[in-house]
């Protein structure tokens, strides 16, 4: 696959800002709480999905306190519909009381400590971090690696890898930058049938392949 010159990067970059200035995240939340934990929840599972489950959770436990102190067949009911709900019930809750014990009820904003937490990686750390405070992060999700491999910005086979070749070449606004990718991927450079008549990016783009991480 061809690489992007150092010209089309400079290109690409600009006309994400540019079509995405103000992108954020299609999860709905309130505070920090609910945002660390619809994106716990997104893993392999649709937007769409986590905003349909997170009121009724987020009503019944509406803080870390409430959350630690669940009963899991309780949180299990409530996140049924949610893929992978098992371990989820489980990380959420044991999250939340990792929180409570460790970090006096707050919630911790520096990276490193955010991963400490259990059902908490890299990505999601990221994510939280993004959406939270616009901290110059970007995270790899299928949307992101699949635009760019397509636009020739990584040839890397991971997301951590593919996070390190955007955070070298792009270097700045990848808060801004995640979420364009994001959108774009879900939206116009679709897995099947990338709207390629729409997309605003075609002149750099290397190939139609679906790429998926490993």
């Amino acid at each position: 696959m061809k690489k992007a010159s150092k010209n089309e990067i400079q290109e690409i970059k600009k006309l994400f800002l540019e079509k995405y200035a103000n992108a954020r995240t299609e999860l709905q939340f309130n505070n920090l709480y609910e945002l660390l934990i619809a994106v716990m929840l997104s893993a392999q599972c649709t937007d769409k999905r986590v905003n349909l489950i997170t009121p009724a959770l987020f009503k019944k436990f509406p803080d870390i306190q409430t959350l630690a102190n669940a009963h899991l067949d309780d949180v299990r009911a409530l996140l049924a519909s949610c893929s992978f709900y098992n371990n989820k019930s489980k990380n959420i809750i044991t999250m939340a009381k990792d929180v409570m014990e460790r970090f006096g009820g707050k919630i911790p904003l520096e990276r490193d400590l955010l991963m400490t937490l259990c059902g908490v990686g890299q990505k999601t750390a990221n994510v939280v971090l993004i959406e939270y405070q616009q901290a110059n992060y970007i995270a790899v999700d299928t949307h992101v690696f699949r635009t760019s491999h397509r636009l020739g910005l990584s040839a890397s086979l991971t997301p951590h890898a593919t996070e390190k070749d955007l955070t070298h070449i792009f270097q700045d606004n990848l808060a801004t930058l995640h979420q364009a990718m994001v959108l774009f991927g879900r939206y116009i450079c679709k897995a099947q049938k990338p709207l390629c008549d729409l997309c605003f990016l075609k002149m750099y783009c290397k190939t139609k392949n679906n790429f998926k991480p490993t």
